[in-house]
């Protein structure tokens, strides 16, 4: 029996439909994940090398990215610091269960502000740039499956987005594919780490189910990733040196620079003490090769530091730990650059010490101060608030801690407030100094007449905050106006604030990071300011890092906090606004202004009711 296809109407369109249901029919080519990446997976303008990628870019991705279809294996475990492409690598192994591989996803990030801000600056600009990607994933406001914010589907399966701090998005769901990016700013609940939750939930699909976890680690004894690396094969990534051929570890001690010059910087040979080039190194790194310490049971684990990088100069990377090793925050150059984790020296400060250190820099404030930031704590009956002068490399002086009373329901006590952050003061060299920017804590007491003032002073720098506990949040997040006063609200990692003054605290030479106190000070507010420490608990089995308090009140600590989060949102660039200020300082003739003192009726300070590696 034969048909005559031409006595059909629409000959044309049937045709077609045939040619397209016969592409399905044939079976992909048998491609490893980086082969189909190199021929479908196209990088979005705005990256460092758009267009197809290319892993000779950054040669370590292919074997862990390979291993996300390697029958042997169910969990890949990327210890890893930035920029080193661990974000692109998770995309390519999630386009090759779309496009080659088609089955099930799940997507976990630590909050739901950064499953937003990934969907819309990572995946969705790389479905835009991929026309088969664009092809399979089902249309918005479509018939042929779902695209929206929790989920997207395609032919053979579906990609659900999830976030550790809601056990809604994480009840119910299961994939054989699961993707967990930064695990250590994960919110531990009281059915355990989010990472384990989901892993349990796809034991149904047996030895098919595989764990991609990615995360730069954060406190020693405390990180869940560094926990996983350790438990996996432990590889590290060898290159062979040029002049010995001599296959190492790229790691930080081996790299040096002249004094003062981080530019100079070069990596010297484990093997025969050559220094190379950033070239050198580059051309070393394209040809080297992951090792395991340990016997391959199905879990491969992967470390990798900044070091490997090809789009960074060595020169940045030491400029990078100059300047954190100045401002006193070397944990974020460990975490994420060297990719480990930072072992506290000591986990609270003594207030007996900073007390001792207190200065008598008279009735003005002092030269050296650049700019002034504020933070408030909003209580039942009062504001609490301190005036904190920033000079160069974030050296800080403690110029004013207030306690203004009175019912903050009412408009007498943030008229008080208006009068001390909308100032003008003058330093030791004759500078106006106002208050350039302030944050007010928006998550404890009257929230609503908080909201009210924070309203109609937004454009003058005035911004609301609200804590957010977790290890390994950012010291400050992403706004958002999702709340009743719409307002612009900043998460603020209170942690990780926590963690930033405290390492300042226990700075002790002046210089970039120190913490200058008045004299006229008492002893309360140096309790206050060191009320708290961080403890080491063991729930269920895992170590949780906690910030405890050692005496009851503490709000010279939280507003500390505050205005640390005030300088960082505001933007300012203490150092460049200092150089303008040094050239300013000299007149026609060479000599320095004359230092002027402030006029009686403005507000006086005080007043309160290492070497490493």
């Amino acid at each position: 029996m034969t048909t005559d296809f031409g006595s059909f109407r629409n000959f044309d369109g049937l045709r077609r439909t045939i040619r397209s249901a016969a592409r399905h029919l044939k079976p992909p080519p048998n491609l490893k994940p980086s082969e189909w990446a190199e021929q479908n997976v196209r990088v979005p303008i705005g990256n460092a090398v758009p267009g197809l990628i290319r892993f000779d870019h950054a040669p370590y991705q292919r074997e862990p990215l390979d291993m996300t279809a390697n029958p042997e294996c169910q969990r890949i475990t990327l210890m890893w610091s930035a920029q080193v492409g661990k974000t692109m690598l998770a995309l390519c192994a999630q386009a090759f269960k779309i496009g080659q591989d088609p089955q099930s996803q799940i997507m976990m990030q630590p909050s739901q502000g950064d499953l937003s801000t990934w969907i819309e600056t990572k995946f969705n600009p790389l479905v835009e740039s991929n026309d088969q990607l664009q092809t399979l994933i089902a249309k918005p406001r479509g018939r042929e499956g779902v695209n929206n914010q929790r989920m997207k589907s395609y032919p053979g399966g579906f990609l659900m987005f999830s976030w550790s701090g809601s056990p809604k998005t994480m009840r119910g769901r299961s994939a054989p594919f699961i993707v967990c990016d930064e695990t250590d700013g994960y919110d531990k609940s009281q059915e355990g780490h989010p990472v384990s939750l989901l892993w349990q939930r796809a034991a149904t699909f047996g030895d098919r189910r595989k764990l991609l976890e990615i995360s730069t680690p954060t406190i020693k004894n405390a990180s869940w990733i560094e926990d996983s690396y350790v438990q996996g094969d432990q590889r590290h990534f060898y290159v062979p040196c040029p002049s010995c051929d001599h296959r190492q570890q790229l790691v930080w001690s081996s790299v040096i620079w002249d004094e003062d010059q981080p530019e100079t910087a070069k990596y010297t040979c484990t093997g025969c003490g050559v220094m190379w080039t950033d070239g050198e190194r580059i051309a070393a790194i394209r040809r080297g090769e992951w090792r395991g310490e340990r016997e391959f049971r199905g879990h491969a684990s992967y470390h990798l530091n900044e070091l490997y990088s090809c789009f960074r100069k060595l020169g940045d990377i030491a400029q990078s730990f100059l300047e954190k090793k100045r401002s006193g925050d070397l944990q974020t150059f460990v975490n994420v650059s060297l990719a480990e984790t930072w072992e506290e020296s000591g986990d609270s400060v003594d207030q007996d010490m900073l007390e001792t250190r207190a200065e008598d820099w008279g009735e003005t404030w002092p030269a050296e101060v650049v700019v002034v930031v504020a933070g408030v704590d909003v209580q039942d009956d009062r504001l609490e608030l301190e005036l904190v002068g920033i000079g160069r490399d974030e050296e800080t002086w403690s110029l004013e801690y207030m306690v203004l009373p009175g019912d903050p329901s009412s408009p007498q006590v943030w008229a008080d407030l208006d009068a001390v952050i909308f100032a003008t003061y003058e330093a030791a060299d004759g500078r106006e100094l106002g208050v350039r920017a302030t944050c007010i804590d928006t998550g404890g007491h009257h929230t609503q007449a908080t909201y009210r003032y924070i309203k109609t002073r937004e454009s003058r720098r005035v911004f609301g905050i609200k804590g957010v506990g977790g290890e390994g949040r950012p010291l400050v997040g992403r706004p958002s106006k999702n709340n009743i006063g719409k307002v612009r609200l900043y998460p603020l990692g209170a942690d990780t604030a926590k963690e930033l003054v405290y390492g300042r605290l226990k700075i002790t030479d002046p210089g970039p990071g120190y913490c200058h106190f008045p004299d006229n000070r008492d002893s309360e507010y140096f309790l206050q300011l060191t009320a708290e420490q961080l403890v080491t608990r063991y729930v269920r089995g895992h170590a949780k890092r906690q910030w405890t308090k050692k005496r009851r009140r503490n709000e010279a600590l939280d507003v500390r906090c505050y205005a640390m989060a005030a300088l960082y949102i505001s933007g300012l660039n203490v150092n460049i606004l200092a150089d303008k200020i040094a050239d300013q300082r000299i007149d026609g003739n060479g000599k320095k202004a004359e230092s002027r003192k402030r006029p009686a009726n403005q507000r006086k300070p005080g007043g309160f009711v290492n070497n490493w590696r």
